[in-house]
C-alpha cells in the first residue's frame, strides 16, 4: 500500500488559505497514492475558536477533501472542528475515491487547552478498510492512552493492521510523541503512522513535525525532519503477516471492555 504523509506548517485560522496550500501540496504528489494523511484541524491549526473556525459537514473543508479523494483516486484522511446539532466535535474525516466518506470524533480532549470544554467527545472508534488492509485512524491526544487504540485477536485473525494519528503536537513533548508512536506499533503489533505539523500556532505553541512510520518491531523506518514534507513510503501486509505469524502473541492478548 501507497501512503503519503504531508508535514506541513498551517496557517492560524485562516481556512482558505490553508485550503489552497494543501492543495498545492497534494499537488505534488506522484500517482498512484492508495492513502494520503494529513495533520490534525489541517485547515486551521489547532483551535478552540469555535465561532470563527467550527464548519459543518457541507462546508468548503469536506468539499476540499472530496474533490482531492476523487483526483487522487485515493483516501484522504485529516480532522477538522465541526459544528453538528448545537455540538463541536474535532472530527477526523477519511474521504474515499468515489465521494463516501466515515468519521471518528476525537475520543480524549485535550486537558491542558480549552478542547475538553468546547468540543464534545467521540465515544466509537471505526476501522477502514482500503484492500486487504485494516485501518485505525486515531487523533494526537488519543495517542496517549493504549487502550483506546487495543488491537484485537479473534478466530485467527487481527481487528487493524495500521495505526494513524494526525496530530498537532508541540515540539516541546518531541520525546514522548516518538516514544508512544513506537509503543503502540509493538504492542498492536502493527504499522503506526504519526503525521504532525510544524511552525507556531496562534497560541505561541512551536511544532517541529517529526511525522514518522514504525514497523510493527518498533522500528522507525521513515522519518520526517522539521520542515515541510511529503513523506511517501510503500508498506507491505505480506511482512507484517510473517512477522505475526512468527511471533504470535496475539493469541495471548489480555481482553476487556472499554467503557465510554
Amino acid at each position: 500500500m501507497n501512503i503519503v504523509l504531508i508535514q506541513s506548517d498551517i496557517f492560524w485560522e485562516d481556512v482558505n488559505r490553508n485550503l489552497l496550500h494543501f492543495s498545492e501540496q497534494l499537488d505534488k504528489i506522484p500517482e498512484p497514492v492508495d492513502i494520503v494523511i494529513l495533520p490534525e484541524m489541517f485547515n486551521t491549526g489547532f483551535t478552540t475558536n469555535t465561532d470563527k473556525c467550527a464548519e459543518t459537514m457541507e462546508g468548503a473543508t469536506m468539499e476540499f477533501l472530496r474533490d482531492w479523494a476523487g483526483k487522487l483516486n485515493s483516501i484522504v484522511i485529516g480532522s477538522l472542528l465541526i459544528l453538528e446539532e448545537s455540538h463541536f466535535y474535532n472530527r477526523l474525516v477519511c474521504m474515499f475515491a468515489d465521494g463516501t466518506y466515515r468519521t471518528y470524533d476525537k475520543r480524549h480532549l485535550f486537558r491542558l487547552s480549552e478542547e475538553y470544554k468546547v468540543m464534545s467527545s467521540g465515544k466509537d472508534r471505526i476501522i477502514i478498510q482500503k484492500g486487504e488492509w485494516n485501518i485505525l485512524p486515531l487523533v494526537c491526544y488519543d495517542l496517549r492512552f493504549p487502550v483506546w487504540s487495543r488491537n484485537t485477536f479473534h478466530s485467527g485473525k487481527y481487528e487493524y493492521d495500521l495505526l494513524v494519528y494526525p496530530s498537532n503536537w508541540p515540539k516541546s513533548r518531541a520525546h514522548v510523541w516518538k516514544s508512544l508512536l513506537v509503543a503502540r506499533a509493538i504492542e498492536n503489533q502493527a504499522y503506526v503512522i504519526g503525521v504532525n505539523r510544524i511552525g507556531n500556532d496562534g497560541y505561541g505553541t512551536s511544532h517541529a513535525g517529526n511525522s514518522i512510520i514504525v514497523d510493527p518491531k518498533g522500528i522507525v523506518i521513515a522519518d520526517a525532519v522539521e520542515k515541510e514534507t511529503l513523506l511517501s513510503i510503500k508498506l507491505s501486509l505480506d511482512e507484517l503477516d510473517l512477522f505475526r505469524e512468527a511471533f504470535k502473541i496475539g493469541l495471548d492478548w489480555d481482553r476487556f471492555n472499554i467503557e465510554t
